[in-house]
């Protein structure tokens, strides 16, 4: 195996084409090119056992991959490379809950632009319309039971709360958050679709009015009106229809599950936003989100947090466990993840679909790479059944991929060692009270 991986090496990491950054620098060097499209494949196929039966099924699992390589040079400045499998903005996958990513980093750069660096400031949120989501004055789960932007944006990232999403979609806008996303570049996207509720696509377009307050809790400092959405977005895309039936209320539909009026991201642009998250420093200005080093540190250290980790929220460690949002490398293993490997993420699964958008590190063996991967587990193309493959097929997709990438990064011949100073504070969080803001 370490042969053939040698050759792989060899094979493709010369002269394959990728997209070059300059860290340290406000005017990057890019250059981009069409992306590798058979070293992913070559190197599954060489462990049949693990990918033969999925691969051999790949369209109808509607398997997309992207893994990037990282580079660096003398001075730690970053080249990025990228190789693809099945890759397709146009073929349609549910997103899931990968969608908060953008949500959260755009709630924060909301609250930048109205003036608040203090993202703790207590929120409150009304409801006007008997089909909306419920009102929200406190959040007992918070260090000082005040709802806030930072402790949604916590929640977000160490369990992929459904609520915590909503609220900041909520406080964004469908109209913004889309219109900030395709101002930075990031065009193969439309978010407007709250999650894990049930309801139309016009009784969820109402947004809730809301309130911040100042840090006593007793005087308003910004108000926002209830709103809808005055934008459309559409997209060409492929199988915005599919299966053979869809469960409502209870029943059966024996018709395809439409995705038209879901939320949309392509792959690239999710794995993009994640770059752009972790590495803004290499972006041009535009494609950046206009946030704080202290909303930076926020984001980094939820994603690299287990959730056993965490103080406010506190979490029942038996349901969830390290890799409860760690689906790559170890799948759905319950067993504790070794504090020397972070994985600042964001993952997503529903109707059958199961996704990875990842930032994965090593700390002992200075590994870095991304893989952000998409795959449908539904054998009987009913949607909305809650009768998945995730633990047969999609754990143990994404957790051998994961490890097969590891594995060949292990391998991996780099002419200069990374400095991953920027994240190795996130290695360790001391059990100390989170401090009330």
């Amino acid at each position: 195996m370490k042969t053939f991986l040698a050759n792989l090496i060899v094979l493709y990491c010369v002269g394959t084409s990728g997209i070059l950054f300059a860290q340290g620098s406000s005017k990057a060097l890019v250059k981009t090119a069409p992306k590798d499209t058979t070293f992913l494949d070559s190197l599954m196929r060489s462990q049949p056992e693990k990918f033969g039966a999925v691969l051999a099924n790949a369209a109808k699992h509607r398997i997309q991959i992207l893994y990037t390589q990282i580079e660096r040079d003398k001075r730690n400045r970053l080249t990025f490379r990228s190789f693809s499998f099945r890759l397709d903005p146009h073929e349609y996958f549910y997103p899931a809950s990968t969608t908060k990513l953008p949500t959260a980093l755009l709630a924060l750069e909301k609250m930048n632009r109205l003036g608040f660096r203090n993202k703790y400031l207590p929120m409150r949120i009304d409801s006007t319309r008997p089909d909306q989501s419920s009102p929200v004055v406190h959040d007992s789960s918070s260090a000082d039971g005040n709802a806030s932007v930072a402790h949604y944006v916590k929640k977000i990232f160490l369990v992929s709360d459904n609520d915590a999403h909503n609220r900041l979609l909520e406080f964004v806008t469908p109209d913004t958050l889309n219109e900030a996303l395709h101002s930075k570049g990031y065009t193969e996207a439309k978010i407007n679709r709250r999650l894990g509720i049930s309801a139309t696509p016009e009784q969820d377009s109402y947004m809730n009015p809301l309130a911040l307050y100042d840090p006593s809790g007793k005087n308003v400092v910004y108000a926002q009106k209830a709103s809808t959405p005055q934008k459309k977005y559409s997209f060409a895309l492929n199988g915005l229809k599919q299966g053979v039936g869809v469960m409502r209320r209870g029943a059966l539909v024996n018709e395809p599950i439409d995705f038209t009026e879901s939320n949309y991201i392509s792959l690239e642009t999710l794995q993009r936003i994640l770059r752009a998250a972790l590495f803004p420093e290499v972006l041009p200005a535009r494609e950046r989100f206009a946030l704080t080093p202290e909303d930076y540190d926020l984001v980094y250290s939820s994603m690299a947090k287990f959730p056993r980790e965490s103080r406010y929220p506190k979490y029942d460690t038996t349901e969830y466990y390290d890799r409860y949002v760690k689906f790559s490398m170890f799948g759905n293993s319950k067993e504790p993840m070794p504090k020397h490997i972070r994985v600042f993420n964001k993952v997503g699964d529903a109707y059958g679909y199961m996704l990875e958008n990842a930032y994965i590190v090593d700390f002992k063996k200075n590994i870095e790479f991304f893989v952000s991967a998409v795959l449908l587990a539904n054998e009987d193309g009913v949607f909305n059944d809650e009768k998945y493959e995730y633990e047969t097929v999609s754990f143990p997709f994404l957790g051998n991929l994961g490890q097969l990438l590891y594995n060949y990064e292990s391998t991996r011949k780099r002419a200069n060692k990374p400095n991953l100073t920027k994240f190795a504070k996130y290695q360790s969080f001391p059990p100390r009270a989170e401090q009330k803001r």
